[in-house]
Parts: structure tokens; C-alpha cells; sequence
């Protein structure tokens, strides 16, 4: 089924929206006055607190952590070009309602590291799938819902596809991101094809060098072609453009895309999982999709998706000028997605 909703989003709609949550779903007291993290009412979130690490599988892995340790834990994963601060107006409204909130930097994008020099910057889509596996495992969580948008949302894909008793519901900006090389290696209407544009630039020496110079104004225009709408600012832009400042960033970009035509390969470890994913596993866990009105990134249309679904299943269409990075855009509508998934 579908749904749409207007919505208005800015941070008092959100304040209002944490308020109402810790009504209904008994989060922490006081959540009109203030917010988890320590704004005063009236006033949208603009920063974590202090930030944690943990070594998790090949990594160190820097993240955000809001909400109460024994609350029901819910796992937020961020995009390319984005961070963990999608999600700085999401979290405290999750906190309020109860919830462990756990925003991991990928690999490649702020303060996570690895662990080796000698591990291959990989940015293929299984190695970014089992490094959640490793975080929950070092966090001691053995189920979480899970959600997140872009690389978010693919990598929240394969956990629920392929370890669905971690997941306990997702939550899916654009849907079914699963995919392989070989469906990758089949060409696109010209429209499409050209809204790929950075995709085929990163696959050239020049495009490399290219980001590599130029990685804050390259990003930003990419958040403006993908939200045409969002008017965000330059402060809010640079905040998260400081993760990109990150040794492997450029390597990890590169190769994501690289790898997805088959032009750079990935490690044979991961073989197995992606000849799982090739065969584009259903997800049977209970699901939430989103789409804003006003994305500008590639995106498939919901119905193209549905199917994939099988267990308890919504989709949600935003209106009001909703783009790509949705989390950050309508923060209250993505939490009230996370809090409806998890009581399907």
C-alpha cells in the first residue's frame, strides 16, 4: 500500500514530532524542553555529542549513539556524498521515543579507519554489508532495525536479505538497491544513462584526479542536483563535507563505483555473498520504503520493488520538495517510518 504525506522539514515539526513520541511510545521524560542532544525546544539538533569508536571486523569504527543503552537498538547508515549528520535530527527524536540510536561512519568517511594498511580499499557492496555485521557484533547487538538511504539504503538491503535474524524491520529510502555486476553491465535508456554521469567520470584517471581535487565542490553540486529543492546551507553542507576529508575516501568512491561495472575488481572473500546477491535475494523481514517528490538521484520506481518485499510491507511517497537525502531533509517522517517498522 501507499501513502503520502506533506510534510514541513524543518526542526520544529521535528521537536514536536520527538515530544509526541515520547508520549506514545514512553521514551525519555521532558523531550519537549529539550532534545537528546541538549537543544533547547523550538531549535533543530546541529551536532552529535561527543562522537565513539569501536574496532569492529577490519575496522575502527567511528559513530554516533543516542538514546538509552537498553532501549530497542535501530542502526542509521548515511549515502555517498553524505555522513552520519543525515540523521543529527533523526536520532534525538528516536532517543526520546527509547531507542538505542547507533549512526556509524562507512568506511572511508570521517573518523572510522582500518584497522591494516595492507587492507584493500574496497568499496564493493558486500564488504559494506558485512562491516555492519562486524559493528553489531563488536556493540553486542543481535537485532536492530535497520534504515537508511543511497549506500545506506543498499547496505540496509543486503543485512535484511541476508541476515534477516539480525534485523528485526527496515526501513528503505528507494526501495530494493540490491545488484551485481552482471545486471550493472546492461545498458540504460539514454536518460538514465546520463543521470549516472559521475558514475562513468569515476571510471577515467581524470575523474579520479578529478575528485580527488575537487571532492567539496564536486559533493556539493551532487547534493544539489540530487535535492534540488533542499536549500540548505553552507554550514550545514560543510559540516558533513569535512568527513570527506577522510585518507580512504576518494579510494573507497572509486572503487564502489568502479566495481559496480565490473572495471575494478573486488576480494574473493566476498564472492560468496555476492553470488547471493546476484541471484537478488527477497527481503522477508517487515519493511518501510520512502521516496521524496523531489528526488534527483537515479532512483527505481516503487513498483518496480514491491515484489522483492515479502513480509509486512508499506511505502510511503513525501511531497513537499522531499529529495534525495530524505532522512535530513523530512527528519520527523523518517523517524515516525523507524517507530511504525518496528511495530508491524
Amino acid at each position: 500500500m501507499s501513502q503520502s504525506f506533506e510534510v514541513n522539514r524543518r526542526g520544529l515539526f521535528a521537536i514536536a514530532a520527538a515530544s509526541a513520541a515520547a508520549v506514545q511510545f514512553g521514551g525519555v521524560g521532558n523531550a519537549a524542553a529539550q532534545t537528546a542532544n541538549g537543544a533547547p525546544a523550538g531549535s533543530a539538533p546541529t551536532k552529535f555529542a561527543a562522537l565513539k569508536e569501536i574496532k569492529a571486523g577490519l575496522l575502527n569504527v567511528q559513530y554516533a549513539e543516542d538514546g538509552p543503552q537498553d532501549g530497542p537498538p535501530v542502526v542509521l547508515l548515511h549515502g555517498w556524498p553524505y555522513d552520519i549528520y543525515s540523521y543529527v535530527e533523526v536520532a534525538p527524536i528516536l532517543a526520546a521515543a527509547g531507542y538505542r540510536v547507533i549512526v556509524p561512519y562507512f568506511r572511508g568517511y570521517g573518523g572510522t579507519r582500518f584497522l591494516s594498511d595492507k587492507t584493500p580499499r574496497n568499496g564493493q557492496q558486500a564488504a559494506l554489508a558485512k562491516d555492519i555485521i562486524d559493528l553489531m557484533d563488536a556493540l553486542k547487538i543481535d537485532k536492530a532495525v535497520v534504515a537508511g538511504y543511497d549506500w545506506g539504503a543498499r547496505t540496509a538491503d543486503i543485512v535484511a536479505a541476508l541476515w534477516p535474524e539480525r534485523v528485526k524491520a527496515l526501513v528503505s529510502v528507494s526501495g530494493y538497491l540490491i545488484g551485481s555486476q552482471e545486471i550493472n553491465k546492461k545498458p540504460l535508456p539514454p536518460k538514465a544513462e546520463l543521470a549516472w554521469w559521475y558514475q562513468f567520470y569515476f571510471t577515467t584517471d581524470r575523474g579520479e584526479a578529478g575528485y580527488k581535487a575537487n571532492r567539496h565542490d564536486f559533493n556539493k553540486l551532487i547534493w544539489e542536483l540530487a535535492s534540488p529543492k533542499w536549500k540548505f546551507s553552507d554550514e550545514v553542507y560543510d559540516r558533513s563535507a569535512a568527513s570527506f576529508e577522510n585518507p580512504d575516501h576518494v579510494a573507497i568512491v572509486i572503487h564502489n563505483y568502479r566495481w559496480r561495472l565490473d572495471l575494478a575488481k573486488g576480494e574473493t572473500k566476498y564472492d560468496a555473498i555476492e553470488k547471493k546477491l546476484a541471484k537478488l535475494p527477497p527481503i522477508e523481514v517487515p519493511a518501510i520504503t520512502m521516496e521524496g517528490d523531489a528526488n534527483g538521484a537515479p532512483h527505481p520506481e516503487p513498483s518496480a520493488y514491491a515484489a522483492k518485499f515479502k513480509a509486512k510491507y508499506e511505502h510511503r511517497n513525501l511531497t513537499g520538495g522531499v529529495g534525495h537525502n530524505l532522512p535530513q531533509e523530512a527528519p520527523a517522517e523518517f523517524a515516525k517510518a523507524v517507530i511504525d517498522v518496528d511495530h508491524f
